[in-house]
């Protein structure tokens, strides 16, 4: 996520969990603070987290990490996203209702993930509310192609 975007720390997300009946395990806290303390890499799978608790020395299994992935994206404090590449990654779900979720770039060739913005799509979601009579409160946007690199490359 971008700075601007950066809204919790791990106090807003206990009790996040909290309201929902849930604990503050000692894992899913050290999952979090991971989230929380490396918010400029964005997109991690579980094999990224699993890797930086190792890093730590961390006894947290694979199996443990998977869990609590799947747990808080469930409950809405993580944001699991699916490049179509077969492996899920996970960001903090730190949007503002009132700000739209930012946009991936995807490139076929080096699997690079480009995040992108600016959202060009207000008008558009202006048209289909008042068409459908549907009130839209986010979306997400995925564009499959080519980086610059692999672009020059080819």
């Amino acid at each position: 996520m971008s700075e601007n975007h950066q809204l919790f720390n791990l106090k807003d997300l206990r009790e996040k969990l909290s309201e929902r009946g849930y604990k503050m395990t000692p894992q899913r806290k050290e999952i979090l603070k991971i989230f929380v303390e490396n918010s400029d890499r964005h997109h991690m799978s579980a094999e990224d987290v699993y890797g930086i608790l190792r890093e730590k020395d961390s006894e947290i299994g694979l199996a443990t990490v998977y869990r609590a992935l799947d747990l808080l994206s469930e409950l809405g404090i993580l944001v699991q996203i699916d490049f179509g590449d077969g492996c899920a990654r996970y960001e903090l779900n730190t949007a503002d209702p009132k700000i739209h979720h930012h946009h991936h770039l995807i490139c076929l060739k080096c699997k690079k993930v480009i995040e992108f913005e600016e959202d060009l799509l207000d008008e558009l979601e202006e048209t289909i509310e008042n068409k459908s009579d549907f009130k839209i409160l986010n979306h997400e946007v995925k564009f499959f192609g080519y980086c610059k690199d692999c672009q020059q490359a080819r």
